[in-house]
């Protein structure tokens, strides 16, 4: 039977002041958006602060004077940036005179990924109890300083495994990956494909290539301070052409650019020697994540071929396992990526509002499994393909 593991809680305001040392004892998979650089540049940069509506507030477990368990733990006055949308849930507090903020959220802000949540020391041999010690600090937390609730958004299966019971609520929903199956190029993708949606994907990249527009990939540390300004002003004109404000401040993508040189790509668009739109990924754990795209004007078929094709050439060459291109979309599907489910658990300390939210849930549940095989009978690949 396993020990309990004696540990001591702390609550992390700041996350440099974390050992680096310490930090890459954790077990997070290999996934870049728990890369020390990354969470650490959120905050450098202040792109993420009391002042953006998230204010750091992580779990922390230490064992002496060393991290063992941390959940990266953020306290919201708001639910911008989180792709689990609870806002329904926000209005119906307000309706019956109750706050809904400030509540605890445990998640990569502004980036719809799964991975670990609660992450351990690598190989520990309580690492389970760690995880219940982490949901048990959430808990409390929530409990003391009176927050309306606790979220962790997008889990991987090990949180799942203790995040999975009561007093939480589960929720999931869908998104849309890519899967390499051993492609020996991208015609050998094509060629898994029906017709006429292998007609539409050759027809979209003709039309590109015919407009002129030539493609360059670069590593993050290889850009100019003259492309790093462009990557960023393609970023900002995404959102502010939906009327969306960029969360994201200039100095974060330098910086993870700077000290994740491995793992940021950026694909540019160029006619001649302008560039004229890009894409920014980032890689680990035989993962390719398309995290922003951007153009500074309008080519048909521009945003496909960037932000999609481009990330599927890459894959194949590098012999990349699964692409991730962002959440939602469903036009995904006819380009070859398929359903995948994602999770999140909810602690609502509200009886009566759990009670709801709960039923609401299940008939959410049934709509999302109702709306999954809904999505089979646009399946893109041949039947003989699998």
């Amino acid at each position: 039977m396993l020990q309990k593991v004696k540990t001591v809680p702390r609550i992390i305001t700041d996350f440099s002041s974390i050992d680096e040392r310490d930090w890459e004892q954790l077990n997070h998979g290999d996934n870049p958006f728990l890369a020390y650089a990354f969470l650490n540049a959120l905050e450098t940069s202040a792109s993420v602060s009391a002042d953006t509506g998230w204010q750091p507030h992580h779990l922390a477990l230490y064992r002496g004077d060393h991290l063992v368990a941390f959940a990266p733990t953020y306290i919201k006055s708001h639910s911008h940036g989180e792709f689990v949308f609870d806002w329904a849930w926000a209005s119906a507090y307000q309706r019956h005179g109750l706050p809904y903020y400030p509540k605890l959220l445990t998640a990569i802000p502004y980036s719809p990924v799964s991975g670990p949540r609660l992450l351990v020391k690598a190989d520990h041999p309580d690492a389970d109890l760690l995880r219940q010690s982490l949901l048990d600090l959430a808990i409390g937390e929530c409990r003391v300083r009176n927050y309306s609730s606790w979220h962790c958004n997008f889990c991987d299966h090990t949180d799942s495994a203790t995040l999975n019971r009561e007093p939480l609520l589960a929720r999931s929903d869908w998104q849309y990956h890519w899967y390499n199956r051993n492609y020996r190029s991208f015609d050998d993708f094509l060629g898994q494909l029906r017709s006429r949606k292998r007609k539409n994907i050759r027809r979209e990249r003709r039309q590109i290539s015919e407009s002129g527009v030539r493609f360059e990939w670069r590593r993050g540390a290889d850009l100019s301070q003259q492309e790093h300004e462009f990557v960023y002003a393609c970023y900002r004109n995404t959102f502010m052409a939906y009327g969306n404000h960029a969360a994201l401040q200039a100095g974060f993508f330098q910086d993870i650019s700077h000290n994740m040189p491995d793992r940021v790509h950026i694909v540019l668009a160029k006619r001649g020697d302008q560039p004229i739109a890009m894409s920014f990924f980032l890689s680990g754990g035989e993962r390719l994540y398309g995290r922003y795209w951007g153009g500074m004007e309008e080519v048909p078929g521009l945003h496909f071929e960037t932000a999609y094709y481009q990330g599927i050439d890459f894959c194949i060459e590098h012999g990349i396992r699964v692409f991730e291109s962002g959440a939602q979309g469903e036009h995904k599907i006819s380009r070859g990526f398929v359903p995948s489910e994602t999770r999140s658990f909810h602690l609502i300390r509200n009886e009566a509002f759990r009670d709801a939210i709960a039923d609401f849930l299940i008939r959410e549940k049934q709509g999302l499994d109702d709306y999954r095989v809904q999505l089979d009978q646009h399946d893109p690949f041949r039947r003989d393909s699998v």
